[in-house]
């Protein structure tokens, strides 16, 4: 059983930043892509940001310059550093992680429980 857990979210000023953390647990033999995601009240799941190697990282528009995706692949950890952080930017957060538990297993999405992120003017 494979189990993401996330941290690092909380409430801050506008302007401020956050570290937001996930550490997938299991049995893995390797993981792929690496994404968080975010979910405000009443919108749908948004892409925030990916990352399959140090240098192939995707953002959403919206969080472009301020957002730095990040991985460890020794211990199955993706970062995200949330700076200059908005009110818009409230929500929560859930990291994705795509991933082969054995090698003969084709690759499976999973999904962290999630971490509100609050951000007050």
């Amino acid at each position: 059983q494979v189990q993401l857990v996330e941290s690092g979210g909380g409430l801050v000023q506008a302007g401020g930043s956050l570290r937001l953390s996930c550490e997938a647990s299991g049995s893995i033999f390797r993981v792929n892509r690496m994404g968080w995601y975010r979910q405000a009240p009443g919108k749908a799941r948004e892409l925030v940001g990916s990352i399959i190697s140090g240098a192939d990282t995707h953002y959403a528009d919206s969080v472009k310059g301020r957002f730095t995706i990040s991985r460890d692949n020794a211990k199955d950890i993706v970062y995200l550093q949330m700076n200059s952080l908005k009110p818009e930017d409230t929500a929560v957060y859930y990291c994705n992680l795509d991933l082969q538990r054995y090698p003969s297993d084709p690759v499976h999405s999973y999904w962290g429980q999630g971490t509100q992120v609050a951000v007050s003017s």
